[in-house]
């Protein structure tokens, strides 16, 4: 079965929202979660759908799919152990989910160690699920100002979020948290400058473009049952 159908119909919604949210479907990419799918899936992606950037959360999984798909573009999006770190580190041009100063620190040590500057994400928890994963609104500050001072091969590029599973209207408020909290004071520095906003999955994406997201992760709306996202 084609894929083109399913990612035509995803990208012409990601379009109008951004139209929507007063901004150009340029300014939105769509990473498109691979973590269930095996390697020649991903290829017929590239090949039939022009479809370059993929997401995986698992840091074996993204080892393999790095080593079938050399030319794609992987980011990693799960729940990062610092004990995975060294496999994910220089494989995945950005790291999602950065939710401690921990995970940063062992980050920045292997990046160094690599010789290379890993760009990252900082998870935040905006929504308060004890479930969720994230540093706390009020604790970004103090991890921003660490992360200019302190560290030398990461580079912090924007902030991340998971809402809960419901309606979309009803967590719009979590997207607005996010941007709000983006925009609310000047964090760049040496290792800081906040230009992503990765939020949004298939159920709530186009509210999520609305409120500012730049990087959107789909799974099912492209892969059917093939993925669990």
């Amino acid at each position: 079965m084609s894929l083109a159908p399913a990612f035509a119909a995803v990208r012409e919604r990601m379009a109008a929202a951004a139209v929507r949210g007063g901004r150009r479907a340029e300014d939105v990419s769509l990473v498109a979660v691979s973590k269930t799918v095996e390697p020649e899936v991903v290829r017929e992606a590239q090949a039939e759908c022009g479809q370059q950037l993929f997401g995986e959360n698992r840091a074996d999984e993204l080892v393999r799919k790095v080593e079938a798909c050399p030319d794609a573009d992987f980011h990693f999006i799960g729940t990062l152990q610092t004990n995975k770190v060294r496999k994910v580190v220089g494989r995945a041009t950005l790291i999602h989910s950065v939710d401690s100063q921990r995970l940063l620190q062992a980050i920045d040590a292997r990046a160094a160690l690599q010789g290379i500057v890993q760009p990252v994400l900082l998870q935040i928890d905006i929504s308060g699920e004890e479930a969720k994963h994230g540093i706390k609104p009020d604790e970004l500050d103090a991890l921003l100002h660490f992360a200019n001072s302190e560290l030398h091969a990461v580079r912090i590029n924007g902030l991340m979020t998971m809402a809960p599973a419901t309606y979309a209207e009803e967590v719009r408020w979590v997207f607005e948290g996010l941007r709000e909290l983006e925009m609310r004071r000047d964090y760049d520095g040496p290792n800081v400058a906040l230009t992503e906003l990765s939020m949004g999955m298939s159920g709530d994406y186009e509210v999520a473009i609305e409120e500012g997201a730049t990087l959107v992760r789909i799974g099912t709306s492209l892969f059917g049952t093939l993925s669990i996202i």
